[in-house]
């Protein structure tokens, strides 16, 4: 017994097999959308920046996905009320030395911000994966946390303004008092 389909029944299959493909295409650019939309808000500018850095917003975000994985792994903890204290003291004498040397007021506080994040559990890595890690936590703090870094170890031809070193000054005092801060167990501050 063989069994034939009709015309009608063939033209019937391929409309049903063509809506089957056409709606779970959708579905799986829905999906693309919303993931990248989650990203977005959840990396703000570091979204864009790896989107650059990688070619294309599949791999970025393969990329951001891997940086989550990596904290997510790490014993990251909140300072003690001591280390807080200290820290706090720290960042006045830092920022009371600015009016006087400001460039060496700037590098200590890129120093005080890397001691700060060393203490909450950051590795010890070069700033570019230090940064990495702390974006998937604080992406809004990423774009002061590069710009006073970079104006911090830029060398001595290329000195910074008075001006420059004060943006720095105020971008650090931004990240310090975010990263200084107690948080809520699980809670990752979104870029928007």
């Amino acid at each position: 017994m063989s069994f034939q389909l009709t015309p009608i029944q063939i033209t019937i299959v391929a409309v049903v097999l063509l809506l089957v493909v056409a709606i779970a295409v959708g579905l799986y650019l829905k999906h693309r959308k919303t993931r990248t939309l989650g990203f977005k808000n959840r990396f703000g500018s570091e979204y864009d920046r790896a989107v650059q850095q990688h070619g294309t917003p599949k791999k970025a975000e393969a990329k951001l996905a891997d940086r989550e994985n990596r904290v997510e792994k790490m014993k990251i903890r909140e300072l003690s009320p001591t280390e807080r204290d200290r820290f706090v003291a720290e960042w006045q004498t830092v920022q009371s030395r600015f009016v006087d040397h400001p460039k060496s007021a700037v590098t200590e506080a890129d120093d005080l911000v890397n001691a700060l994040l060393e203490a909450r559990g950051y590795p010890k890595d070069g700033f570019e994966q230090r940064a990495a890690d702390v974006s998937v936590t604080y992406p809004r703090l990423m774009e002061n946390y590069r710009v006073g870094h970079d104006i911090a170890v830029r060398p001595g031809k290329a000195d910074a303004s008075t001006e420059e070193l004060r943006t720095a000054m105020i971008q650090y005092r931004a990240i310090f008092d975010e990263l200084v801060q107690e948080q809520a167990p699980g809670q990752v501050r979104t870029a928007a």
